[in-house]
């Protein structure tokens, strides 16, 4: 009986012994790397004049760089482009109608992310050639928020102040930097075609720290301000129905944009692992 349980014994270690001597084998055989990869897909914005997901999208494109550190572990940085739009003029909605706003915006975006896969993650390993993945991180984007006026020409809104920023009756209301940071969170699907070539499907929202995405934030300035522009007139109140102080906006909220798309990634180089890792 007791022979019985020391072979027990000497067959887990055995075998606890053969899962480490694998998992280290794993460890020295895994190849940092590096990917490249350009992002195609559809961006849209949420705020003030839009609360939909996906409603009026645009196209997105960016370059994406990618530092594999491990199976599970990567930090990636990405240049995007994407265009934000929304427009009240044909919309059904009451308070969409009453105010027929609209505007437009390029968004040029730097960010840093840190990837996570749920499962271990190898191109040319056949063991590990998919997984679900999260990221977050941060960014730093320039937009500029504009709209068209009577004579059919885009405008820029900032530069403009529609709400009656820069103007004596509003002295607290200053002009919003067109630079901001925003916080950036996603996740999505990756699939190794082969050792060196990726598809990887994605979805990403910004979460911005500024409400004016769409020149879009608190109240009518009203007409007659002798330091506000006709044009800014025009553009704050397309319809001309509105007094001083009039809702325009909601500052409580600010603003978020999002895109989805597809990443076609290619492996640059590789540098082997060792067993300390």
């Amino acid at each position: 009986m007791i022979m019985k349980r020391f072979k027990h014994k000497i067959i887990v270690l055995l075998l606890l012994n053969f899962l480490i001597f694998l998992d280290t084998m794993q460890a020295q055989q895994f190849k940092p790397n590096t990917e490249i990869g350009i992002l195609l897909g559809a961006s849209y914005y949420l705020g003030d004049l839009n609360t939909v997901h996906f409603n009026q999208s645009s196209p997105a494109a960016g370059l994406v760089i990618r530092k594999n550190i491990d199976k599970r572990f990567a930090y990636k940085t990405e240049i995007m482009y994407l265009n934000l739009r929304s427009d009240e003029r044909d919309k059904d909605d009451t308070i969409a109608a009453s105010r027929g706003l609209h505007f437009r915006s390029p968004i040029y975006e730097l960010s840093g992310q840190v990837e996570f896969n749920f499962l271990p993650y190898d191109p040319g390993n056949p063991l590990y050639v998919w997984t679900p993945f999260v990221y977050g991180g941060v960014s730093i984007f320039n937009f500029n928020p504009q709209a068209e006026n009577k004579n059919g020409d885009w405008v820029d809104l900032q530069e403009i102040g529609t709400e009656g920023q820069g103007t004596t009756t509003f002295p607290g209301r200053k002009k919003y930097s067109l630079i901001q940071f925003s916080a950036a969170l996603g996740g999505g699907f990756k699939v190794a075609i082969s050792n060196s070539f990726n598809i990887i499907f994605e979805y990403s929202t910004r979460k911005t720290f500024t409400d004016y995405l769409d020149d879009v934030s608190t109240t009518f300035p009203g007409e007659g301000l002798q330091d506000m522009s006709e044009s800014a007139w025009e553009m704050s109140d397309p319809l001309g129905t509105h007094l001083k102080d009039e809702q325009r906006g909601n500052s409580d909220k600010n603003d978020w944009y999002s895109f989805a798309g597809i990443t076609l990634s290619f492996k640059l180089g590789n540098k082997t692992k060792g067993c300390d890792y």
